[in-house]
């Protein structure tokens, strides 16, 4: 059993992200009862619940900075999977996890998700 969040997506993010075969049917996060998924295109990222240290949203992305695949901040290492500049939900990791590469040796202590409901998100993921 699982709940299903919808990445929200804007006009402006679409085309970048159809061109990393990142679309709505290919771009979604899973919340289970023991652990967190998270599809973008050719991306996944999946840890347990009990991994999860906590969570907030936060907002106003730069296109630039966030269109397209999955991003890496050289700041923390944590990851952005972007699909509007709006509004999204930063989960923090205990142990940080792997996404955006496949040897799974670069490693995120958090990530950024662009959910289209993102209160439900974080209400899904407290509950866990």
């Amino acid at each position: 059993m699982f709940q299903r969040f919808e990445f929200d997506f804007d006009l402006s993010y679409r085309l970048p992200a159809l061109l990393f075969g990142v679309r709505p049917t290919t771009a979604y996060t899973d919340v289970g009862d023991e652990d967190l998924h998270v599809r973008f295109g050719p991306w996944r990222l999946r840890t347990s619940l009990a991994n999860i240290s906590g969570c907030e949203q936060t907002h106003r992305f730069a296109f630039l900075k966030t269109a397209g695949p999955p991003r890496l901040s050289l700041a923390d290492r944590g990851v952005t999977f972007a699909t509007n500049g709006r509004r999204a939900v930063c989960v923090r990791f205990h142990e940080p996890v792997a996404a955006i590469e496949r040897s799974g040796r670069l490693r995120h202590p958090g990530a950024t998700l662009t959910v289209a409901d993102p209160a439900a998100l974080i209400a899904a993921l407290e509950e866990g």
